[in-house]
């Protein structure tokens, strides 16, 4: 094993959906302990269930602090947050008690993270209904952490090993991203994007292009006038402050060359002009990571797939890309601090 594996939390994500199986899969991979200490934070009576639908041969080790695990192939350490009752526990079916089950975890590791217990957080897939049906009323994992992390400014980047998007605005209707993109939210992003490769990407210089809004980048104003009036403001400031920025550039070119390697990441203005094209190169191994928070956290790209939570074939790629997309995070940052 590598010496000082980081400890990296888990989240078992909503619990009747595809998280707790999916973890069971992924940590059957013993090459994951030798990057980082796995610790499972969600409830170990779903996961002796989840080894039936799964026929898992883990042991399941329970801990009351990430101190007590053994770390160890063949076994996972579970760090129970939630007591649900195994007839509580129907696949497919969220609750109010599953609902709030899901969000304890996240809130769980999340502080853990900030306390330094845990050097980065994996988070598995909710669902935004079941947690606004347990009284929390967020869009997703992202506003809820940022939140605990005290944290106004944040990006979320999905990344994968041939293509990385940044998004502008994240979960809103199509109808309002022209009004809310601003020049501030764009250099914002670009900022954040640039902090991000630089410190947990190891990028010594990375190269950013920016994505118009409109067909063909506008055309000089004939499809929309965002692109001279709203971003390239925002590229030309960016590029006095030093970051390697170009744009805005056509939709339906960017990511041909952005996968030929001519950039690091390309920011989007929302949140499908970047994931559509993401997800046809990454769409089980791509991982969604928060950059501008004070915590490394990563995250699984889909959702809780209900239709088939229970029957042991959910696939466990993108959750084993987003662990050791976590574990490289923490050794470029720790390399950053280090001045190494």
């Amino acid at each position: 094993m590598k010496k000082n594996r980081p400890v990296i939390g888990i989240t078992a994500g909503d619990p009747a959906g595809i998280g707790p199986e999916i973890i069971l899969s992924a940590l059957s991979d013993s090459g994951l302990y030798h990057l980082c200490k796995p610790l499972v934070i969600g409830d170990i009576g779903v996961f002796t269930a989840a080894k039936i639908c799964t026929g898992s041969t883990l042991n399941l080790k329970s801990v009351s602090n990430p101190s007590e695990g053994s770390y160890s192939p063949g076994s996972i350490d579970i760090l129970s947050v939630s007591g649900l009752a195994s007839d509580e526990i129907s696949w497919g079916n969220p609750t109010v008690r599953t609902g709030r089950a899901m969000v304890e975890y996240v809130i769980a590791a999340t502080d853990m993270a900030i306390n330094r217990e845990i050097a980065a957080v994996v988070t598995c897939p909710i669902n935004k209904k079941a947690m606004n049906m347990a009284g929390f009323h967020y869009n997703g994992h992202t506003e809820l952490i940022a939140e605990r992390t005290g944290t106004r400014d944040f990006v979320m980047m999905l990344a994968g090993d041939r293509l990385r998007v940044s998004l502008v605005t994240i979960h809103i209707p199509i109808s309002r991203v022209s009004d809310s993109i601003s020049t501030e939210n764009i250099l914002k992003t670009i900022r954040i994007t640039g902090k991000g490769l630089y410190e947990r990407f190891g990028i010594g210089s990375p190269l950013i292009a920016v994505a118009g809004l409109n067909p063909h980048a506008g055309e000089s104003g004939i499809f929309g006038d965002e692109e001279e009036r709203i971003i390239r403001p925002a590229l030309e400031i960016s590029a006095k402050e030093g970051y390697n920025v170009s744009g805005p550039y056509p939709p339906d070119t960017i990511f041909y060359n952005a996968l030929k390697g001519n950039y690091d990441a390309v920011v989007c203005m929302y949140h499908d002009q970047g994931l559509i094209p993401f997800k046809i190169i990454h769409f089980t191994d791509g991982v969604n990571t928060t950059l501008g928070i004070p915590i490394i956290r990563t995250s699984v790209d889909h959702g809780t797939a209900y239709d088939i939570a229970g029957k042991g074939k959910a696939d466990p790629g993108s959750l084993i890309a987003a662990i050791k997309m976590a574990s490289f995070q923490v050794s470029c940052l720790t390399k950053r601090i280090q001045g190494t």
